[in-house]
């Protein structure tokens, strides 16, 4: 059974940081691509950043691009998202993924809020 588990998330002031972890178990975490994807209310879940199974990120949307950086611990099964230079449009929830043969497997998301 997949499963991912988010965590980090919290309230911080604009210009600050946080860095989320995404704790995975029921698949070969070492072979799978894994990304992040945030969605605010009311819109679209959008894909934050992506990482090839090896590491070397593969994808950062143009929104996160310089500020945030995607990265894996294979031998701990999880992949993080150290997110720099937060402002309040990043206020989302934010999601882990993989895609194991076509299918999209979801954690239950960390919510990040920025705010003074």
């Amino acid at each position: 059974q997949v499963l991912l588990v988010e965590s980090g998330g919290g309230l911080v002031q604009p210009g600050g940081s946080l860095r989320l972890s995404c704790a995975a178990s029921g698949f070969a975490f070492s072979s799978y691509a894994m990304s992040w994807y945030r969605q605010a209310p009311g819109k679209e879940r959008e894909r934050v950043a992506s990482i090839r199974p090896s590491g070397g990120s593969t994808y950062s949307s143009d929104s996160v691009k310089g500020r945030f950086t995607i990265s894996r611990d294979n031998a701990k099964n999880t992949v993080y998202l150290q997110m720099n230079s937060l402002n309040p449009e990043d206020t989302c929830v934010y999601y882990c993924n993989v895609q194991i043969f076509g299918n999209d497997y979801w954690g239950q998301g960390t919510q990040v809020t920025v705010s003074s």
